[in-house]
């Protein structure tokens, strides 16, 4: 074997690496999770302005979404900017804020991750395809008291896990997975 043959060989092994790294990329960024950066304080205290995390996108192939899920989604009105909110009303139910509270087909919805009340007032029944997401910080967030309910199929994804900044809340491995709150 000459040479050339060598370098073409060593080259051919590189390009197909580089080719099926390239494809498993793709795949896990198409199908699996795609990372997201936090913009703003709407989601204050629980998120924060430039914290990055996953969005996985397969548990809703399998399952509903649910109340408290930490969704991100494609914004109304935009097709280059994506949302993050929480899960508040599930298709079919009624929406109703008012004196500061939330109620969910008339029952007062306990929201411990909150540190203020909910201003606005709302009365909406959401439809089979409807979801009501509001932002944690309510003072400071446009969510669906501004925009109204948004369908299943704008959403991108379950936040899944913060990977930056790395913050010491689990000693296991120094990462803070979002959990659902109901």
């Amino acid at each position: 074997m000459d040479f050339r043959h060598a370098i073409w060989a060593v080259l051919r092994e590189i390009i197909q690496t580089a080719l099926i790294s390239l494809a498993i990329f793709l795949f896990v960024y198409v199908f699996v999770v795609q990372p997201h950066r936090v913009k703003g304080g709407s989601m204050l205290p629980n998120f924060t302005d430039g914290e990055l995390l996953l969005t996985e996108k397969i548990s809703y192939y399998f399952s509903k979404p649910q109340r408290g899920d930490v969704l991100v989604f494609e914004a109304p009105n935009s097709q280059k900017v994506d949302f993050i909110k929480r899960i508040i009303g599930l298709p079919g139910e009624s929406i109703t804020i008012k004196d500061g509270s939330v109620f969910i087909n008339d029952q007062k919805l306990t929201e411990d991750y909150l540190n203020s009340s909910t201003s606005g007032s709302v009365s909406i029944i959401l439809s089979d395809d409807d979801y009501f997401v509001l932002g944690d910080n309510r003072n400071s967030s446009s969510d669906s008291r501004a925009f109204g309910p948004i369908k299943k199929n704008s959403f991108r994804g379950r936040s899944w896990l913060v990977y930056w900044p790395i913050l010491k809340t689990d000693k296991s491995n120094g990462a803070r997975f979002v959990s659902r709150t109901h």
